[in-house]
């Protein structure tokens, strides 16, 4: 399976959630290489990230 998004579009509105969540839990992510976070701050943007998702999916079943 490839890592590319089939839409351009969806690469830069998943990139924006990655930065908003990382912003979230107080990780500082740059554009490009992010190699240097540890293993903690990596698993709690995306945990972050989750819990958005099932956060939005839940309103919208409301």
């Amino acid at each position: 399976m490839s890592n590319k998004n089939v839409v351009p579009e969806a690469r830069e509105a998943l990139n924006r959630f990655k930065m908003e969540a990382a912003s979230e839990v107080g990780v500082n992510l740059k554009q490009g290489y992010n190699g240097d976070l540890t293993s903690k701050q990596a698993g709690s943007v995306g945990g972050q990230m989750v819990k958005k998702m099932i956060e939005s999916y839940e309103n919208s079943m409301k």
